[in-house]
Protein backbone atom coordinates (compact mmCIF):
# COMPACT_ATOMS: atom_id res chain seq x y z
CA UNK A 1 0.00 0.00 0.00
CA UNK A 2 1.33 3.69 -0.96
CA UNK A 3 1.99 5.97 1.50
CA UNK A 4 -0.74 8.29 0.06
CA UNK A 5 -3.66 5.51 -0.20
CA UNK A 6 -2.88 4.96 4.02
CA UNK A 7 -2.70 8.58 5.24
CA UNK A 8 -6.06 9.11 2.61
CA UNK A 9 -8.05 6.20 4.58
CA UNK A 10 -6.28 7.48 7.95
CA UNK A 11 -7.72 10.79 7.65
CA UNK A 12 -11.02 9.80 6.41
CA UNK A 13 -11.35 7.22 9.15
CA UNK A 14 -10.34 10.15 11.62
CA UNK A 15 -13.20 13.00 10.07
CA UNK A 16 -15.50 9.81 10.49
CA UNK A 17 -15.11 9.10 13.77
CA UNK A 18 -15.21 13.25 14.77
CA UNK A 19 -17.75 13.26 12.38
CA UNK A 20 -16.30 16.16 10.68
CA UNK A 21 -17.62 17.43 7.33
CA UNK A 22 -15.50 17.72 4.20
CA UNK A 23 -16.71 21.73 3.69
CA UNK A 24 -15.78 22.08 7.83
CA UNK A 25 -12.68 20.39 7.71
CA UNK A 26 -11.27 22.42 4.53
CA UNK A 27 -12.49 25.78 6.37
CA UNK A 28 -10.22 24.42 9.24
CA UNK A 29 -7.63 23.62 6.89
CA UNK A 30 -8.03 27.30 5.33
CA UNK A 31 -7.71 25.38 1.84
CA UNK A 32 -11.05 24.85 -0.77
CA UNK A 33 -13.16 21.77 -0.61
CA UNK A 34 -11.23 20.34 -4.25
CA UNK A 35 -8.03 20.80 -2.61
CA UNK A 36 -9.03 18.02 0.10
CA UNK A 37 -10.69 15.94 -1.92
CA UNK A 38 -7.39 15.77 -3.74
CA UNK A 39 -5.91 14.94 -0.66
CA UNK A 40 -8.55 12.08 0.42
CA UNK A 41 -8.34 10.81 -2.85
CA UNK A 42 -5.92 8.00 -2.70
CA UNK A 43 -4.96 7.75 -6.40
CA UNK A 44 -4.04 11.44 -6.39
CA UNK A 45 -0.61 12.12 -5.32
CA UNK A 46 0.52 15.70 -5.70
CA UNK A 47 -0.01 16.75 -2.55
CA UNK A 48 2.24 19.07 -0.21
CA UNK A 49 3.36 17.53 2.98
CA UNK A 50 2.27 21.19 4.94
CA UNK A 51 -1.52 20.18 3.06
CA UNK A 52 -1.06 17.05 4.80
CA UNK A 53 0.26 18.22 8.43
CA UNK A 54 -2.54 20.61 8.57
CA UNK A 55 -5.35 17.84 8.25
CA UNK A 56 -3.41 15.82 10.50
CA UNK A 57 -3.58 18.70 12.69
CA UNK A 58 -7.37 19.57 12.54
CA UNK A 59 -8.59 15.51 13.44
CA UNK A 60 -6.04 16.20 16.21
CA UNK A 61 -3.34 14.21 15.24
CA UNK A 62 0.94 14.78 14.17
CA UNK A 63 2.62 13.90 10.71
CA UNK A 64 5.81 12.63 11.90
CA UNK A 65 8.13 11.93 9.28
CA UNK A 66 11.76 9.46 10.44
CA UNK A 67 14.72 8.65 8.75
CA UNK A 68 15.34 5.02 9.37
Amino acid sequence: MSIKRFLARQLAEEMKQKKIAKTEMATKMQTSRSQLDRLLDPEKTGVSLDTIQRAASVVGRQLRIESI
